[in-house]
């Protein structure tokens, strides 16, 4: 059975991320590998912590901080196993017949990288445990896990609905095909209304753009139609979220170099922080 891979880090967005993972799993008759990463500082109690120590610092001070550090790092672990235990129990009873269970130390791009070969998508909340006290930043491991990822990576929203209305955010880019392209050998889109909307300033040639993936689309016997319009895409897509009811976005992703993104702002990290709805990535 194919694998998709959910990464849980117990927060607010977690549940979420277990619903949507067992919506994705039960479209793709794919088994569910839920991965938690306990990060290095968490992962293992240091056994050296001299170096961490200025002068005056007595001996008893050193073994009472390693003795905290082994029991912070137990806690972590405990933890770890508990939000897998939580996210097993909802997977399960939304009908995932097959869940692995995985918690690794180290970094998440590390992990990601040792089953990326074996799944066929990655789903992750769009903010981490900071959730609650950064809104409108997204969390700090979802665009590193995008840029590296061979495969989708499904940014889960907070709040789970099902899925029945998608809004594609075609530009005829290379990373735009490469989503029009898996999408029409997905089984996931066959039976979800589909609406592939190009935003330009030439308003004709924007509707003939979204007209040649909606023909690639139809070729795979997806339903979907096309749609233009003239404006700033952020503001356009997530109107058309807000106003029409889609329940999620689909979009190539990250189509230029991170020192760009950091010169001239990122789109899909703004079109991510602006719609409520979960976003599907493709590069």
């Amino acid at each position: 059975m194919d694998k998709i891979l959910t990464l849980l880090d117990g927060s607010a967005y977690s549940e979420s991320v277990c619903h949507h993972t067992a919506w994705i799993a039960q479209k793709l008759n794919a088994g569910v590998e839920a991965m938690h990463v306990l990060g290095r500082r968490e992962g293992a109690a240091s056994s050296d912590l001299s170096g961490a120590l200025g002068l005056g610092a007595r001996s008893t001070l050193l073994a009472e901080l390693s003795s905290l550090d082994e029991q912070w790092a137990k806690l972590a672990q405990a933890k770890g196993h508990a939000i897998l235990e939580d996210a097993k129990a909802i997977l399960e009873q939304d009908g995932v017949p097959v869940v692995n269970l995985r918690l690794r130390k180290g970094d998440i791009l590390d992990a990601v990288r040792e089953v990326e070969n074996d799944i066929r998508a990655i789903i992750i909340g769009k903010r981490g445990e900071g959730a609650d006290s950064a809104r409108g930043h997204l969390g700090s491991n979802l665009e590193r896990i995008v840029r590296i990822s061979k495969v989708p990576v499904f940014a889960a929203s907070r709040e789970f609905k099902p899925i029945s209305k998608v809004l594609v955010a075609y530009d005829g880019s290379s990373s735009a095909n490469i989503a029009i392209k898996r999408m029409s050998v997905s089984p996931a889109f066959k039976d979800l209304d589909v609406c592939v909307l190009c935003v330009g300033q030439d308003n004709a040639r924007a509707q003939a753009t979204a007209e040649e993936a909606v023909a690639k689309l139809h070729g795979a016997n997806i339903l979907a139609s096309p749609r233009a319009a003239t404006g700033e895409p952020e503001e356009v897509l997530a109107k058309l979220v807000s106003d029409e009811g889609f329940n999620l976005l689909v979009m190539g992703a990250y189509g230029h170099s991170r020192i760009r993104s950091l010169i001239i702002g990122s789109t899909t990290t703004a079109m991510i922080r602006t719609v409520k709805i979960p976003v599907l990535l493709y590069r």
